[in-house]
């Protein structure tokens, strides 16, 4: 375990910031326990790293997810906002990037499962879509259906951000 702690470490911490925005220790430890657990769930039919890679992306929508993420959202440590007053960024840009991301997490986790895996593994996971077709068993021209599909339904769910 301690060999895939090394290995991934770095690709696990920009899978959680690209998800969250940020990097997540706790996430981080999350990560590596489920990895633990479900090693023996692991079958050498796809590539580690994308299966490490979906394990990642669902801890952090766990978090995100979880009352822990409310409450976390809800303190804000003086050291948080010493380093936020700090930044090059002003404190409403930094509340608007969150809260941007925020509602666009929450838009893909609305998305029907089928549409949401589909957006998961070609947005966050950055795979190609003959993979996507491969990994879920499904016809290349459906996983382009699903992505246009759902893209329309983002589009339209997050047309505020657009300032539409």
């Amino acid at each position: 375990m301690k060999d895939i702690i090394q290995e991934n470490k770095g690709f696990i911490r920009s899978i959680i910031r690209k998800v969250t925005g940020s990097y997540n220790e706790d996430i981080e430890q999350e990560v590596y326990i489920k990895t633990w657990r479900n090693m023996q769930n692991y079958h050498e039919q796809g590539k580690f790293k994308q299966w490490l890679s979906t394990l990642t992306a669902n801890v952090c929508r766990d978090y995100f997810r979880s009352k822990q993420s409310h409450e976390r959202n809800l303190e804000i440590t003086d050291e948080e906002v010493l380093d936020n007053i700090a930044s090059s960024s002003s404190q409403e840009e930094v509340i608007d990037l969150k809260t941007r991301q925020k509602m666009v997490l929450k838009a893909v986790d609305e998305l029907p499962s089928k549409m949401r895996k589909v957006v998961i593994l070609f947005e966050f996971e950055e795979m190609e879509m003959p993979q996507i077709a491969d990994k879920l068993g499904i016809p290349l021209g459906t996983v382009k259906s699903r992505l246009f599909n759902a893209r329309q339904i983002l589009s339209q769910k997050l047309a505020c951000l657009k300032g539409e």
